[in-house]
């Protein structure tokens, strides 16, 4: 407790009394007391003590027993929480900050404050350090999108980082997730960091983690760093002397021009580009895409309007509800835009870019809302289409190409791959097992040949990448994330937008709306429908109940679902499982049913979100009337999710 002034031990003797009386009153959770103790032994800053004394004097118990359930571990993905809680005390507001939001995040164990992120970074350089060891000081990234908090802890990681003897290279501004993988890769760093929470909430943040090959944590760094951030239990550090610290560097306006330039590369035919051109509708949703898409769109000749309400950096995200392009309501005031306008297709983007989310004219001249399968799909068999027709692509080299998808990704684009002979790999749900499997790839390359990887231009890396391992064509996820490049190791909404503004470019050049070459697709492979439900369960109890939720299925999995034979299930937790390649997976709590009549559906708690997550996956083959298929389909998938429904509310009110 040292450092701690007498007016702060006293109000922490108080509290400790107010505590001990709130658990044996059965108010406070018992890890809720434990771990606010713990906070008020580590914390020296006023507003911890403030906020817990105005919690507990005015009985918020319930708000209290949600920031203090458990301590925010760092994992593999690092830290994600609220940042502003449902109760706002007054040391919390203070003189208030930008945007409406408080001077201080809220105080908690299980909250997204300098306490933690202090940890999580602390923890991150002291491997970082390990890992390059004495010869020369680390180097980490950090970036920031628009939340609330978001620069202030950006600029915290990067004095801390300076502080303990690295180097920090720090974003001037609000930029995306993908462009900090990107610049991580280019600047040759050790570890980067974006504080992000992606499309949550604007009450929430995080402190997402990416280690020296520009993707997201994973094994064997991940447990060790994991183990490292836990271990501190204090948000103060002394900084070295002033001659062992790191530098802060500034990136802005060179790095943006690099990261551009790559993207350009993932343009297959510019020419296309030169009579025909789709006018577009873009929205950053308060967020940072439109400071890389709308310039570059423009470049190649596209006519893009953006949503002027929208595109004011707030992290309150004041027009929408959610700032999640997956959720129609995001779109809305951009198709409203493209229905005054002409414009023939919607893009909007995350907060952080990651993530892109589509609305096209049909024939009839609606604006249709594309799922992300539907959406990944187009770009996947353009791709791979047009790579055959550029010469790149051969009968010769074909199985040396691969599309990379996660499990929960239709299966429309294994019927692609297979229609152009090209392999498919299925991944764990999360981008980083997508970059792994580029790092695998690009790690197959004899040393003697590959030289400085990252230095290459892209048509060098295709030819290496074909003659010695795998050509990564194309990569994405269900959930909005798509990947056209191997020098970017996160799913890119900025790189999206330019493959996607292409096909839609190539679809008008042949007369056709996108919903009429999405149906060419359907008559070709057979029509695939997926649809994702979540059940969504909050705070300390909804935790706990998800997880009950979610054992249930693998204690007592189903025989028969919705009048169907369960012809298969793969549990992931439990069972040994290994992907096309024959590499095994990590074990992942989430269950895959496979039923007789060929519907299928996954189960899976969100490692994100407080919603545990179905999958579900209906299709019909090749032949016959499309749009009987399309009804039978869908018709299918709803009585399924209505049995799902039913059986998950019994399995809660087992005793």
């Amino acid at each position: 407790m040292a450092g701690k002034s007498r007016k702060v031990l006293a109000a922490m003797s108080h509290l400790s009394d107010l505590l001990a009386s709130a658990q044996s009153a059965g108010h406070l959770l018992p890890a809720a007391k434990a771990n606010l103790e713990a906070l008020l032994a580590g914390s020296s800053h006023p507003v911890t003590a403030g906020s817990i004394e105005e919690l507990t004097a005015s009985g918020a118990w319930d708000e209290l027993n949600d920031r203090f359930f458990q301590t925010l571990a760092f994992g593999t993905g690092g830290l994600r929480g609220r940042t502003i809680g449902r109760v706002i005390t007054a040391a919390e507001q203070g003189a208030g900050g930008p945007n409406g939001r408080p001077q201080w995040p809220c105080v908690g164990t299980a909250t997204m404050n300098y306490f933690n992120v202090s940890r999580a970074v602390r923890g991150l350089i002291a491997y970082a350090k390990r890992h390059v060891g004495g010869g020369r000081k680390p180097r980490l990234v950090f970036a920031h999108d628009t939340r609330h908090f978001s620069r202030d802890f950006a600029e915290f990681c990067a004095k801390t980082c300076a502080e303990l003897g690295c180097d920090a290279y720090l974003f001037e501004g609000p930029r995306s997730t993908p462009q900090l993988s990107f610049a991580l890769r280019q600047l040759r760093a050790d570890a980067g960091v974006v504080l992000t929470a992606s499309h949550n909430p604007p009450h929430d943040n995080g402190f997402k983690a990416y280690f020296d090959d520009g993707a997201q944590i994973v094994e064997p760094h991940a447990s060790a760093i994991v183990a490292e951030v836990n271990a501190i239990t204090s948000e103060s550090y002394e900084p070295l002397p002033a001659e062992a610290q790191g530098s802060i560097t500034m990136l802005g306006a060179a790095m943006d021009q690099q990261y551009v330039a790559l993207l350009k590369t993932l343009l297959l035919q510019p020419t296309l580009l030169d009579g025909v051109k789709a006018k577009i509708v873009y929205t950053n949703l308060h967020g940072t895409g439109g400071h890389i898409i709308v310039p570059m769109l423009r470049e190649f000749g596209f006519e893009v309007q953006t949503v002027a309400a929208q595109d004011v950096l707030d992290g309150r995200f004041p027009t929408v509800a959610s700032p999640n392009p997956e959720n129609a309501p995001a779109l809305k005031l951009a198709i409203e835009l493209a229905e005054a306008s002409g414009a023939e297709i919607v893009i909007g983007t995350d907060p952080d870019a990651d993530r892109m989310g589509v609305a096209a004219r049909d024939a009839a001249g609606r604006m249709v809302l594309l799922t992300g399968n539907q959406i990944g799909s187009l770009m996947a068999w353009y791709r791979l289409k047009t790579c055959f027709e550029l010469g790149w692509l051969t009968d010769a080299n074909r199985s040396r190409a691969v599309v990379v998808k996660t499990f929960v990704t239709t299966e429309l684009q294994r019927a692609i791959a297979d229609g152009f002979g090209v392999g498919l790999v299925d991944t764990l749900t999360g981008f980083k097992y997508i970059a792994g499997k580029l790092r695998k790839y690009e790690e197959a390359i004899p040393a003697d040949k590959k030289g400085d990887y990252r230095a290459l231009s892209q048509e060098a890396t295709r030819a290496l990448r074909l003659e010695y391992s795998r050509f990564f064509v194309f990569g994405g996820e269900e959930s909005y994330g798509y990947l056209g490049s191997d020098a970017v190791r996160d799913k890119d909404a900025n790189g999206a937008a330019l493959m996607f503004a292409e096909v839609a470019a190539y679809a008008k050049s042949i007369g056709k709306t996108l919903p009429d070459l999405m149906d060419d697709i359907f008559a070709e492979y057979g029509y695939h429908l997926e649809v994702g439900k979540s059940l969504v369960m909050e705070g300390a109890d909804g935790a706990a109940r998800i997880q009950a939720l979610a054992a249930s299925y693998a204690h007592s999995p189903p025989t028969v679902v919705d009048g169907a034979a369960v012809l298969r299930l793969r549990d992931f937790a439990k069972q040994d499982l290994f992907d096309q390649e024959g590499d095994p997976l990590p074990k992942e709590k989430m269950l895959f049913v496979d039923l007789q009549d060929g519907r299928r559906f996954a189960v899976r708690p969100s490692g994100t979100e407080p919603k545990i997550k179905f999958y579900l996956f209906g299709k019909a083959a090749p032949g016959g009337d499309l749009e009987s298929a399309k009804d039978r389909v869908k018709s299918g998938l709803d009585s399924l999710w209505k049995w799902i429904e039913e059986d998950a509310e019994g399995r809660q009110n087992q005793p």
